[in-house]
């Protein structure tokens, strides 16, 4: 049950497969011992992005140490959510330092370290040749569209199938350009984006950029794209479920989710796979949700007649849902919306805030919050935490008082151990 490193207890890991299958012992010891334990109120907790299991646990470790002190007369429990996701080793694990991978990988060359080579073999099963040819190509930048044309072939095949499974955020029609997009065009516009940022090793924002320092980021959103998909595959068809078997095994239980970045997304989606009628989830926290932030609304402003996928979700949870967003996040307020847009958008993207060249359509929930959802509270971190939040309904937290460290390309997307955000996933779940 309990992780040897972890500060709070009693906690419990839940391993969830790329389908949503969870490994069942460690279902079983929960549904067992979380009675056993006396817990009132169970936070569960999910990842975004991490190479592996100790990068998981490390994140859960740091943000839910402060909790106990916060809430000493609570009787809590934790669940640790285990997906399979991965990240590129230029992108820091949440509030950890930079390692010397990070700082190689920041080079001018974009050619893909051993490490991240593991984690794409891992992520995509039987495709190690397509890695090494991508990785191949990086190094070489070979002349000429025919190339990029290529290259951006290879990272179909990559992605191919799972990629494109899973349920979209809106009802609407459509593949990100990732996937439709002429890849030269693509990797022209991620890397315009990377010098509007200013990342290191691309060409000053007065010059005109070369196409392959786009290339690395086309395979990364690509990748995100596949994560994203899991993240809701699991959340709906794996841990949604669970919480319905909890609120049989243990009804007296209160369910907290939390979520980061695609983590977000899987424990939103969760609120899809509950069973009706369970009203075990007492509050739901999303901390920068790399995800539609449309997602929730019954009606899209710009398609009136076609939703977002969770526009029941909100009746689903006896409580609020917190939305944490930051504009300090140019993972999502940059190269989600690149690579969210449908295909057939040929709008130039190549200002420095490209969520407003592009338009609301493609906005991401941790850059500006949850969108058109009537009703919906928005308040900055301070007034969160210093008053009772709403008992049910959205609430918009502006978090980038603490929410703002980082370089590009991802801004301060990792950014989120604070204990002020801690403190409001218990605010959210009304827990003293």
């Amino acid at each position: 049950m309990a992780d040897p490193g972890m500060s709070v207890a009693p906690y419990w890991e839940l391993t969830f497969d790329a389908d949503g299958d969870v490994d069942r012992p460690e279902a079983d010891r929960l549904l067992a011992q979380v009675t056993e334990h006396g817990v009132r109120d169970l936070i569960v907790f999910a990842h975004g992005w991490n190479n592996d299991r100790s990068g998981a646990t490390a994140l859960y470790r740091r943000f839910l140490a402060p909790v106990p002190g916060l809430a000493p007369r609570a009787r809590l429990g934790y669940v640790g959510v285990i997906w399979p996701s991965m990240r590129f080793s230029d992108e820091p694990i949440p509030d950890f330092p930079r390692s010397l991978a990070a700082v190689e990988a920041a080079a001018p060359c974009p050619a893909l370290d051993e490490d991240t080579r593991r984690a794409l073999v891992t992520t995509f099963p039987g495709r190690a040749p397509v890695v090494d040819r991508l990785a191949r190509m990086l190094d070489e930048r070979p002349d000429g569209a025919r190339g990029l044309t290529e290259f951006g072939r290879l990272v179909r095949l990559l992605v191919d199938g799972e990629g494109r499974r899973g349920t979209a955020d809106t009802d609407e029609e459509g593949e990100p350009a990732v996937f439709t997009q002429d890849p030269a065009a693509a990797c022209e516009e991620f890397a315009g984006a990377l010098a509007a940022l200013g990342s290191p090793g691309t060409p000053r924002a007065f010059s005109v950029p070369n196409p392959w320092d786009g290339a690395k980021e086309l395979l990364r959103q690509a990748t995100y794209y596949t994560m994203k998909r899991r993240a809701g595959t699991v959340g709906e068809h794996g841990l949604g479920p669970l919480v319905g078997q909890l609120a049989g095994a243990a009804p007296g239980v209160r369910v907290h989710l939390a979520g980061h970045s695609f983590g977000g997304r899987l424990v939103a989606f969760a609120l899809r796979g509950l069973p009706e009628g369970v009203r075990a989830v007492k509050s739901v926290t999303l901390l920068q949700g790399a995800f539609s932030h449309y997602a929730f609304t019954a009606r899209l402003p710009h398609a009136p007649d076609r939703s977002g996928a969770l526009k029941d979700g909100l009746r689903r949870i006896d409580g609020p849902l917190v939305c944490c967003h930051s504009r300090f996040d140019s993972a999502l307020g940059t190269f989600y919306p690149l690579a969210s847009r449908l295909a057939g958008d040929d709008r130039s993207c190549l200002g420095g805030d490209i969520a407003a060249v592009l338009g609301p359509e493609w906005g991401a929930l941790g850059h500006d919050g949850a969108q058109a959802v009537p009703g919906a509270v928005r308040l900055d971190l301070a007034a969160a935490l210093g008053a009772a939040l709403p008992a049910s309904g959205c609430v918009n937290v502006d978090a980038a008082a603490v929410v703002r460290r980082g370089g590009p390309p991802n801004g301060a997307h990792s950014d989120i151990v604070h204990p002020e955000l801690a403190r409001l996933v218990l605010a959210a779940g009304h827990i003293v």
